[in-house]
């Protein structure tokens, strides 16, 4: 069971998993064992998860998540099959809690008249040290 809050909770009976040769290097071991991981949720037809993260998902841009419904993530770092379920459970976990988190709203601010006044003293400053450099008038 995935758990993303208190009250936010997805049955493993919700995830699919499926399991396939890892590609890459791995000797006479990587001809025999399934160990790498496909995990799939759709996200869409789950009952127990929220309307919000639901929309929160169809408005990221993420890879792993289709415009179908569903997410894919695949794992194959690990040479067990167990450790790479696990990692493809993190995975999910922390891609929902992402989805969890509220859109921070930008307040716009005014600079300080402390700030403007700095602002235009270096200003003068500068054009002061600029006018210096023109010819001499004799």
């Amino acid at each position: 069971m995935l758990e993303l809050s208190a009250r936010v909770q997805i049955p493993d009976q919700e995830l699919e998993f499926i399991t396939m040769r890892a590609s890459g290097a791995g000797g006479q071991h990587v001809n025999k064992t399934d160990s790498a991981v496909q995990l799939r949720f759709n996200y869409m037809e789950s009952p127990t998860l929220p309307a919000i993260y639901k929309i929160a998902l169809g408005r990221m841009k993420d890879n792993r998540i289709l415009e179908s419904g569903w997410i894919m993530i695949r794992v194959e770092s690990h040479r067990s099959q167990l450790t790479n379920k696990e990692t493809a459970k993190g995975a999910l976990l922390s891609l929902l809690k992402q989805a969890g988190k509220p859109i921070k709203v930008r307040r716009p601010t005014k600079p300080s008249k402390n700030a403007k006044r700095k602002r235009t003293d270096s200003k003068t400053l500068r054009g002061k040290i600029k006018s210096g450099r023109g010819k001499i008038k004799l």
